[in-house]
């Protein structure tokens, strides 16, 4: 007899030798017991976690011929369940969908539905990937999977039940399977591998489980071809070969670089790795899901059942989880996550990798802006103590860093009656005796000064103003530095609004030279219709830009605005303003009436074309309207 592997040896043949779906196994034990058994079951779920099994041992339960009737769990010895488990019972047809998915094949079902079974008491069919079936053929299945022969059961196995029609699903029951645990794959594996006399290390079923991903037939086969190549006695090292993984260990050297700031060590390791033939791409996945495994560690401890890792792998992500913050591992994860998605579709593979994990270590460079804002020590965390990466920074950013937010404070005194408290005033920023600098505020950052002002009382009593007044004018006599800091502030306030004042009325002197500028060009080149126009608009200039707002529609302003116009009025700004300025002309101001305020017609007397042109009621209403003007007269009257 052939070698049979692993996965279809140890395959499950009654409810009970299934792992990992009890919620399914027990649902259809029940349904048999009850006589509840449906006309159509989906199965969907992961790969390699027994969809096509239970749909087997389902088949075998209702054809079990043990007793007269189906029963809760097959007896895997009549010729029925041999002949199911075999795959040549007559009356159990395996659909592989993949293949049989056209309207053809179906029509195909659907007669040969029509028969009674040659011996058994239900006529199965399994389908397997029923999700690559055609619409069309779901559509010629439908009506009789709505109201099938009472001898006939559907069971359809997919991957991605939401591509089957919602009115193939409506009619038959779902079951939606899980990924089998870690412990239970792990559990399994050593079962078998005693069955076979194979000697495993824990850490080396502990890496195939994890391999595997939640499916047992993946762990399998990974371990059919461990014992192919280890023989009798499975390592942790042979397994890491054959799957291609890296250590833990080296993944946690890693994190230690990037907590210390080691670029250099970073980088040794990425070389290192690459040389001895590890795919960019899988180490990063492999690094992004240990920075997962370290922050559900941080989160939810390292103990936690949403790890599903083995017990050295745990206390190792718990031991990098406690150098950071939770902060700080979720953008890690986010970089990494990132690099992964871009290693996928991008060339040179290695520098993108590098890049990432460098990025990892300047993350820990990073500093909070509400710490920034306030003052605080760089080395400080809200609420605990610092990461180790940012104690370990260098003086000079903690200098800088703490300048910077010491001369913000400076530049932004609060005023004794916008404060909450008297102690929410910064002291002076002036240097100490010898020469030091004066110690950091220590007070409530503004996030929460001002959280604590648009929480109190809307509205005072004139008692409490004045109770308040009272102590701020006392703590203003008996501290001269909070009343320097006042007058200081009271000053920069001053200062801002003369300041603000004379750019507004620079800014409206500069609009009013460029207006001249511009009107005198336009005259002078002859366009006297846009001159008036823009004589009429509202002109703003701001930065470098020139807005002028005028009467007409935005069609009529493009037609006007012609490219020599444009040029003129370009030159005109730039000899002006002795640079260059950018010109827009908008709609939206005010209806500009015709120059001179002509709206009367011209006189009667007047011969030609032109005359009966400008006397037509609609030429003056355009003339009005818009400021239009007349160019060229066609008589067509004394044309022919």
């Amino acid at each position: 007899m052939s070698y049979q592997v692993l996965a279809r040896k140890y395959r499950p043949q009654k409810f009970s030798d299934v792992i990992g779906q009890d919620h399914v196994t027990r649902t259809l034990q029940n349904a048999i017991a009850q006589g509840r058994i449906a006309h159509g079951y989906i199965f969907s779920g992961h790969r390699g976690i027994g969809k096509t099994t239970i749909a087997r041992i389902l088949a075998m339960a209702l054809n079990c011929q043990s007793q007269d009737h189906p029963v809760p769990e097959p007896c895997a010895v009549c010729d029925s369940c041999r002949e199911i488990r075999a795959g040549n019972s007559v009356d159990v047809i395996e659909i592989d969908a993949a293949t049989n998915r056209g309207i053809d094949e179906i029509r195909e079902l659907r007669e040969a539905a029509r028969y009674r079974p040659a011996r058994d008491r239900f006529k199965i069919y399994i389908l397997d990937e029923a999700h690559q079936i055609t619409d069309a053929a779901f559509n010629a299945l439908l009506k009789t999977l709505e109201e099938p022969p009472s001898h006939i059961v559907f069971m359809m196995a997919t991957t991605q039940p939401e591509d089957i029609p919602q009115t193939i699903r409506s009619r038959c029951q779902h079951f939606s399977f899980h990924a089998v645990r870690f412990d239970d794959i792990v559990a399994q594996l050593r079962t078998i591998a005693q069955q076979e006399r194979i000697e495993a290390d824990d850490e080396a079923l502990a890496m195939l489980a994890e391999v595997g991903d939640g499916s047992m037939r993946d762990a399998l086969s990974i371990m059919d071809q461990a014992i192919a190549c280890c023989g009798s006695r499975l390592s942790a090292d042979v397994v890491r070969g054959l799957v291609g993984t890296v250590a833990s260990s080296v993944l946690e050297d890693v994190m230690d670089a990037v907590a210390h700031n080691s670029s250099e060590d970073v980088l040794r390791t990425i070389d290192r790795l690459l040389v001895e033939g590890q795919s960019p791409q899988h180490f990063a996945r492999q690094m992004l899901r240990f920075l997962r495994n370290a922050l559900v560690a941080k989160v939810a401890g390292s103990n936690s059942q949403l790890l599903q890792i083995s017990s050295d792998e745990q206390a190792r992500v718990a031991r990098v989880a406690a150098g950071f913050s939770e902060e700080d591992l979720a953008r890690f994860m986010q970089i990494m996550l990132r690099t992964h998605n871009e290693l996928g579709y991008k060339q040179e593979q290695r520098f993108l990798l590098e890049l990432g994990l460098l990025k990892l270590v300047h993350a820990q460079r990073l500093l909070p802006l509400e710490e920034l804002l306030s003052g605080a020590s760089t080395g400080a965390k809200t609420g605990g103590a610092a990461t180790p990466a940012r104690a370990a920074g260098t003086t000079s950013h903690a200098a800088s860093r703490a300048q910077l937010g010491s001369a913000a404070l400076r530049s932004e005194t609060p005023m004794p009656s916008r404060a909450p408290q008297a102690s929410s005033i910064p002291t002076s920023s002036k240097p100490g005796p010898g020469g030091d600098p004066a110690p950091p505020f220590t007070g409530p950052s503004p996030f929460e000064a001002d959280r604590r002002r648009k929480s109190g009382p809307k509205a005072e009593t004139a008692a409490g103003d004045e109770l308040r007044a009272s102590s701020e004018l006392s703590s203003l006599r008996t501290d001269p530095t909070m009343a320097s800091a006042v007058m200081a502030g009271t000053a920069t306030a001053v200062a801002l609004g003369s300041e603000v004042a004379e750019r507004s009325s620079a800014a409206e002197s500069s609009a009013e030279g460029l207006r001249q500028a511009v009107l005198t060009a336009l005259e002078n080149a002859g366009q006297h219709v846009l001159a008036h126009n823009l004589e009429e608009g509202e002109w703003s200039a701001q930065d470098a830009e020139v807005v002028v707002k005028v009467g007409m529609s935005q069609v009529l302003i493009g037609v006007a605005l012609g490219p020599e116009p444009k040029r003129i009025i370009q030159t005109a700004l730039t000899e002006a303003a002795k640079r260059p300025l950018k010109f827009k002309m908008i709609s939206g101001g005010a209806a500009v009436a015709p120059k001179n305020g002509a709206t009367a017609a011209p006189p009667a007397n007047v011969a030609g074309a032109r005359a009966r042109a400008l006397s037509d009621p609609i030429v003056q209403r355009m003339k009005e309207k818009f400021g239009a003007e007349i160019r060229t007269v066609i008589d067509h009257k004394n044309s022919g």
